[in-house]
């Protein structure tokens, strides 16, 4: 029973932990009337959450291995209590960036989730589960539209005093309901380290979290100001455009995980940074009202499905090392959130537009789809030499004229030759002389005609040894139809 509710109840811990993140931003409008905070400060008070939310998830991600995802959420909650009250106290924009730094703890749950629910599924359905949990998101959509509203009514600081009584709530039922028994990894956080550092997956991942969790972050944060200020509409209004956004990109993210377990997670990635590319420059061209909404939501759907994607790759990769990888990636994706509010409001300072800043975001969408395109065409060549290595059959590839240029593990285990002792050598050289000329002749008579040939002969080990194989031999051409290389692949049939 209660490792059934772990997937639910982990989904709402993300979901408060993220309500809790935002908080700050999603009050924003109401907090700026009782506290004087110069317009370019704006985007640091809303990014500065991030900046621990994102850091801490590292830890978090490992610690969730270690300890299990009950404690880590438990502790979490009880911890976020202190900065919730303390900005609800708020008198000055120091107050706000103090308290905001530790509200960085509800971003950084996000870590722990993604590394426990996996044990509890089969890996073919672990795309879909870590997209369900992604849901989590909607936290900030709860936040950006309930917070002004109830704000509305009992003013911002009460409003924030309310989320202590949620955490409370959540604090208890993880004590409760919270899985006891999970099962930990312990491994050395350094060993862990040590392990994937030097894998370009574990980067690329980061990089392309970056982008789609960053987007998302940066607009949940960065739309309610901007559309007050920017646009002119009502405070309520952009709260509820704000939820708009976030609501798609939640929903759009376990579809992609669901997708992600079904097709291909790269190509399908493809079309997310294709998308968001589009989407960006449009924004950059500073449109109506009606064309933000259409490019926004284009962005809400590629980033939520890039999002659930990702996540669907981590444990395909790194199953051994989730917890860790996980706590990277997402904290890429959280600093990501970070740094286009700045870069937006920073642009604006200086330009008055943001229309150079959509058009970097633009630009490095389209950098990042190269690099998928790029890494899908690396991971199938990849295949290629998994199956080269592994086949039981001794390979053999040689240039046009017949000097051998590789050979796989088997052909090794069949003749006794390592690779260094055959490269740049003509396969002949291990002939026995038990074929005639005339044998040869005619088998490359065929090969010439047809392409290919197949058929049994004598040949050596390198212990001199004499036995016979049953050899296929094709040529592989180019477009032009000239002979590139030849392949032959052979079997010892030798009779008892």
């Amino acid at each position: 029973m209660i490792k059934k509710v772990q997937l639910p109840l982990q989904t709402l811990n993300c979901m408060v932990g993220f309500m809790v993140w935002v908080l700050i931003s999603s009050l924003l409008p109401f907090i700026v009337e009782d506290i004087t905070i110069p317009a370019e400060k704006l985007a640091l008070v809303t990014a500065v959450p991030i900046v621990l939310g994102s850091v801490l998830r590292i830890p978090f991600g490992y610690y969730a291995n270690l300890v299990g995802a009950r404690l880590i959420f438990l502790i979490s909650f009880i911890l976020l209590l202190f900065p919730v009250f303390y900005i609800s106290a708020a008198s000055s924009m120091l107050d706000l960036i103090i308290g905001g730094t530790f509200l960085g703890i509800g971003g950084a749950v996000f870590s722990v989730g993604v590394t426990s629910l996996p044990k509890y599924y089969p890996k073919e359905k672990h795309g879909l589960v870590n997209g369900v949990y992604g849901i989590g998101n909607l936290g900030t959509a709860v936040s950006t539209f309930a917070a002004p509203v109830i704000a509305t009514q009992v003013g911002w600081s009460m409003t924030v005093k309310l989320y202590m009584i949620l955490l409370l709530i959540f604090a208890a039922l993880n004590f409760f309901f919270g899985d006891k028994q999970e099962v930990k990894v312990v491994t050395p956080i350094g060993e862990q380290i040590k392990s994937v550092y030097k894998n370009e997956k574990l980067w690329f991942f980061s990089l392309f979290y970056f982008i789609t969790f960053g987007a998302f972050v940066a607009f949940t944060v960065f739309l309610p100001n901007f559309l007050v200020t920017y646009f002119g509409i009502e405070k309520v209004d952009a709260g509820m455009r704000t939820a708009g956004f976030i609501a798609v990109a939640t929903f759009c993210r376990p579809i992609g995980g669901w997708l992600g377990d079904k097709f291909s997670p790269l190509k399908l990635l493809m079309v997310a940074f294709a998308g968001l590319t589009g989407a960006a420059v449009v924004l950059a061209f500073s449109p109506s009202i009606g064309l933000y909404t259409v490019g926004s939501l284009i962005i809400a759907v590629c980033a939520g499905t890039g999002n659930g994607l990702i996540f669907k790759l981590v444990p395909m990769y790194f199953n051994k090392q989730a917890g860790i990888v996980n706590g990277i990636v997402s904290m890429m994706g959280g600093l990501g959130g970070f740094f286009p509010p700045l870069l937006l409001s920073a642009v604006y300072s200086m330009t008055g537009s943001y229309s150079i800043g959509f058009m970097a975001f633009s630009q490095v969408a389209l950098v990042s789809f190269v690099l998928v395109i790029w890494l899908y065409y690396m991971e199938r060549l990849h295949v290629a030499a998994d199956v080269f290595d592994s086949t039981g059959q001794g390979v053999v590839v040689t240039d046009s004229t017949g000097t051998i240029e590789k050979v796989n593990p088997a052909f090794t285990r069949l003749t006794g030759f390592t690779e260094e002792e055959v490269v740049g050598r003509n396969p002949k050289f291990r002939s026995t002389g038990r074929q005639s000329a005339e044998f040869y002749t005619t088998m490359w008579g065929q090969i010439g005609r047809e392409g290919l040939w197949q058929g049994k002969l004598w040949n050596k080990r390198k212990n001199g040894e004499e036995y016979l194989e049953l050899l296929s031999i094709s040529a592989v051409k180019d477009d032009s139809g000239d002979v590139i290389r030849y392949v032959g692949t052979f079997t010892d049939v030798t009779p008892e």
